[in-house]
């Protein structure tokens, strides 16, 4: 997996075949709801995580490549972003690509482990259109429960375990951005998590230990989608003292709808290094600036 290069022109006929309209600047035009935007009704075989690895491999195509996780919130108050995310997705890979040829995503979609029918999906590393065919196929569950968060750590769980990367061997980290609008999870519960992925616990995992681990192999960010309209000021503050208790200012931030693709493009063009990044990054900082 991860051969090929994403270009406007792929995306342009995908788009077409899936009955949408771009805009010339390269974004999906019109109102979708979640349903709309995601029509799989179930979860997908491609996305299934039981028993499977994922891998991002080196080649002569992407010699260095750059694995990037993407985690995005499926429970039912995220409808909005992820819409927003998979209508300007072209617009983040083409920046992308104008600054490295070897970053390769994978597209997760998280819910929550206590309550979910798929609480864990997970596709292929890709880098081309595929990222595009495999957001599409994600099952917005629109589920969660009243347990007050959702399970992000799920993410971090299935990077560590369920994902091999050449970039290790070459002494370099993944990248891994949760996006959502609850606090952070505190443990993954043991059954439904060995349910998800086929594995054998122990016990519960818990937030802290797995903190340890997986920042050994990854940078970790997690993108706090706030909306004034559902978010107040104290739930606010909830999620961000969740989430701070682990990642510094640089790796949380607070968006909105107007401004999540560029903290992504930003996040992952200066992750990936370089001097154009750096510039990139100086500028998106300020534009998404709160």
């Amino acid at each position: 997996m991860g051969s090929g290069t994403w270009n406007r022109a792929s995306f342009d006929d995908y788009s077409r075949r899936a009955g949408r309209r771009v805009s010339a600047s390269g974004d999906i035009l019109g109102v979708f709801s979640a349903q709309d935007m995601f029509r799989s009704r179930h979860l997908a075989d491609v996305l299934n995580p039981y028993g499977v690895m994922r891998e991002c491999c080196d080649s002569e195509e992407h010699p260095e490549t750059v694995p990037v996780i993407l985690a995005l919130d499926v429970t039912g108050s995220m409808g909005s972003a992820a819409v927003e995310v998979a209508k300007r997705l072209n617009t983040v890979m083409t920046k992308l690509y104008d600054q490295t040829k070897d970053v390769e995503f994978m597209i997760m979609g998280i819910g929550d482990l206590a309550y979910d029918r798929a609480p864990i999906q997970a596709s292929q590393f890709e880098s081309d259109i595929r990222i595009a065919e495999q957001l599409d196929q994600l099952y917005f569950e629109g589920g969660g429960g009243g347990n007050g968060f959702e399970s992000y750590t799920a993410a971090w769980y299935f990077a560590l375990n369920n994902t091999r990367l050449d970039c290790h061997s070459r002494g370099k980290k993944g990248l891994i951005i949760t996006m959502g609008d609850e606090p952070l999870n505190p443990y993954l519960p043991k059954a439904p998590l060995e349910a998800s992925l086929g594995v054998s616990n122990e016990k519960d995992i818990e937030t802290r230990e797995l903190y340890k681990e997986v920042t050994e192999k990854f940078e970790v960010y997690h993108l706090a989608v706030i909306d004034p309209r559902s978010n107040g000021a104290r739930f606010v503050e909830k999620i961000m003292k969740s989430f701070g208790e682990y990642l510094d200012n640089e790796h949380l931030r607070k968006v909105n709808l107007n401004n999540i693709t560029p903290t992504i493009i930003n996040i992952v063009t200066a992750f990936a290094g370089g001097e154009a990044a750096a510039e990139e990054k100086k500028g998106l900082r300020k534009l998404i600036s709160w």
